[in-house]
């Protein structure tokens, strides 16, 4: 996805609030390389198939693929390497415990550079959708399409 620079977002994961009930959100740093940000800048990020998820009692992004930075040369980054998430002890303890206990999952929703330049990620604690659940989400959503349709026709 082509970088947004009215928000400075670099890439969604669409699919997310589509397959997940975000409950909570959070915003975390991330550790990266120079070559990273750079590729990021550039609009070279997926994350659709990224999660999050705990290792040696850290938090990390795994699957994200950050594409190549042309102009690296030898210095380049590896596209699909675990990043580390940094947040504050008791919000990382929380979320890997959520994550065990209640069967929470957490997924990257986006990441975008907030206004001092900084490369954020925005987390969802998320728990699954069934696919009823996504049908009545649709219907739900188709609804209130035709009703403002309807107000907006009549008033």
């Amino acid at each position: 996805m082509a970088k947004d620079t009215a928000t400075g977002t670099v890439a969604k994961n669409r699919r997310a609030r589509y397959d997940y009930a975000i409950e909570d959100t959070l915003e975390c740093g991330l550790v990266l390389t120079g070559t990273e940000v750079k590729a990021m800048r550039a609009g070279k990020l997926n994350i659709s198939d990224a999660y999050v998820g705990p290792k040696d009692g850290e938090l990390f992004l795994m699957n994200a693929h950050v594409g190549e930075y042309k102009n690296a040369g030898r210095f380049q980054h590896e596209p699909k390497r675990a990043r580390k998430i940094l947040v504050h002890r008791r919000e990382r303890d929380r979320l890997i415990g959520a994550a065990k206990r209640e069967g929470m999952t957490l997924v990257p929703l986006s990441i975008y550079f907030n206004r001092r330049g900084i490369a954020k990620l925005s987390l969802g604690l998320a728990k699954g959708k069934k696919t009823v659940d996504k049908r009545r989400d649709i219907a739900d959503r188709d609804w209130k399409r035709r009703q403002s349709r309807l107000i907006r026709d009549r008033g």
